[in-house]
């Protein structure tokens, strides 16, 4: 369970206090932000791996202690709750965005907000946080704890961190795209700043965000050996 500890807060710590914070703008006025990506792209897949090999040995550990079960209620819960994940993570990995890595170039665009980005301008990281939850929800023992309480932390937190980022690199650009979106899912519509267009999203992103979503739950047994389906 301690490596499962170290593991999860190194992999926040690289994130939250270095990759958004004026730690990477430092780094990069050092060494170059092609470098910096590339030391940075080694450390996060070094993390995940490391997170990965400790929460499989920290469920199977004897203090893995269980907070909850999961009920048939939160059994189909979770399930819309992955729908609604991947139907934000898909779309937003195929959007050009300006939040997203190496992407700034799509605010020159004069319509940078479409689809997705009405919606929320960090798409990716709101399903991740969605995805996270709906884990924790069924999921109590300490180690997916752990687990899905540190990527959900670092998803909803690593959505201000990008917006900070961008705002020191990109100042007025980014403050006008920021001023037609938000961070919150739909709170721009609420607001009268935004209006829902499905149809912009692109209704092939939608269909293959819910045959993701169908795969992943029919195969959960065979990947994760655990059942997602009632």
């Amino acid at each position: 369970m301690l490596s499962l500890i170290a593991a999860a807060s190194y992999f926040l710590a690289i994130h939250l206090l270095v990759s958004g914070t004026r730690v990477r703008d430092a780094l990069t006025g050092q060494i170059g932000v092609a470098r910096y990506m590339g030391f940075f792209a080694i450390a996060s897949v070094a993390g995940l791996a490391w997170l990965i090999i400790a929460f499989a040995q920290a469920r199977q550990a004897p203090a893995n202690d269980v907070y909850w079960t999961i009920s048939p209620i939160t059994r189909q819960v979770q399930i819309g709750l992955q729908l609604l994940a991947t139907l934000l993570v898909v779309p937003g990995l195929t959007t050009p965005n300006p939040a997203s890595v190496r992407q700034e170039g799509a605010l020159d665009r004069p319509n940078a907000v479409r689809g997705m980005l009405r919606i929320t301008r960090h798409p990716f990281l709101w399903g991740v946080a969605i995805w996270a939850a709906g884990h924790l929800l069924v999921n109590g023992d300490a180690a997916s704890v752990v687990l899905f309480g540190s990527m959900l932390l670092l998803a909803l937190v690593g959505t201000a961190s990008i917006d900070a980022k961008r705002r020191r690199a990109l100042g007025a650009k980014w403050e006008a795209f920021a001023a037609q979106t938000s961070n919150v899912p739909f709170a721009a519509i609420v607001q009268g700043r935004q209006r829902l267009k499905i149809g912009e999203i692109g209704w092939w992103r939608i269909v293959l965000a819910v045959a993701v979503w169908a795969l992943l739950a029919w195969a959960h047994p065979y990947l994760f050996g655990v059942r997602a389906l009632p």
